[in-house]
């Protein structure tokens, strides 16, 4: 079923979604059964599995040259949302980036996607690789997550990139983008960051998964401005609790986001590591709280491996 399907299923109650990392190249399955197994109780309708494009260290040899070594690869998100769908019964919506590949490589992705009766996908851009002073295309690859949503919608009328197939079969699926409530980073400004959402929104995606915020006024200002600019899809508030001193530093750096004043004191003034769990615990259940009282269609959590911070919020709000 299509996540959108969901959401109107719900009749304005708000559901829940969960969201994991494929494994390191070597990893096994395990580790992502071991974090959903715990959170299944909550009987999300639909799982997310992020891709990451290849990282690159360069190593220098012994002949005084540098040799380019591709790190942190993390493989298998279409096999991956398969063996979720199997083991659990629940819709997989798999991540499509810009990064890493090929217009081709994306339609073969698709194709693979609509044989195993995936119907959703998120479609981003994707990071710059880390020694990339910004973001760079593959060749013949799309440079902009607008680009793939085309190439989506196009392939669910039956478009193909062959000019010999006239008329192909048609996907159906349901396409998800990324929104900003602190804007995009690489934006001017939050009205700029508008016009290039409603710009993905009129190419064919139905709905909107933000980046994690701390501050929920940050959503709801969000939530309003889109609806002022013609963007009327369902836009779910992505959260992640805080549970690490460094992420005061690091997640503001990483992700461009702003700290409440009153989440970095608490999580400063804490006594130690446990206590600062559980100052992040507490903002992140209060933070669901209130946005599922709101009506927010969904709640989505960034596991990141932590299913046990994760269910303790969810125990908690559900």
């Amino acid at each position: 079923m299509k996540v959108t399907e969901y959401f109107e299923k719900a009749n304005g109650q708000t559901l829940i979604s969960f969201e994991v990392l494929p494994p390191l190249k070597g990893g096994s399955m395990q580790a992502i059964f071991d974090t959903l197994d715990p959170l299944m109780e909550f009987k999300p309708p639909f799982i997310d599995v992020t891709y990451h494009r290849e990282e690159f260290i360069y190593k220098m040899r012994s002949s005084g040259y540098y040799e380019k070594t591709a790190i942190r690869k993390r493989p298998g998100t279409v096999g991956i949302c398969a063996a979720i769908m199997h083991r659990y019964g629940v819709d997989a919506v798999p991540h499509l980036i810009c990064g890493g590949f090929t217009k081709e490589d994306t339609e073969n992705a698709l194709i693979d996607l609509n044989f195993l009766n995936i119907n959703n996908v998120l479609a981003l851009r994707g990071d710059a690789r880390k020694f990339d002073g910004k973001f760079v295309a593959e060749e013949h690859g799309h440079a902009y997550a607008i680009d793939l949503v085309k190439q989506i919608a196009e392939m669910n009328e039956g478009k193909y990139l062959d000019s010999n197939i006239e008329k192909g079969a048609k996907s159906d699926f349901c396409i998800g983008i990324a929104g900003y409530p602190e804007k995009h980073f690489e934006a001017p400004n939050m009205d700029a960051d508008m016009e290039f959402t409603k710009a993905k929104i009129d190419a064919g995606a139905d709905y909107i998964v933000t980046q994690m915020f701390f501050d929920n006024q940050k959503y709801f200002d969000y939530v309003d401005k889109c609806r002022a600019n013609g963007i009327n899809v369902p836009i779910v508030p992505g959260l992640k609790p805080m549970t690490k001193k460094y992420q005061l530093n690091a997640l503001p750096r990483i992700f461009h986001i702003d700290l409440p004043d009153d989440l970095v004191r608490g999580i400063r003034d804490a006594k130690d590591a446990e206590a600062r769990r559980q100052v992040g615990i507490e903002w992140c259940i209060q933070q669901s709280k209130e946005l599922k009282a709101a009506g927010a269609p969904c709640l989505h959590y960034y596991t990141m491996g932590d299913s046990k911070t994760i269910q303790q919020i969810a125990e908690a709000v559900y």
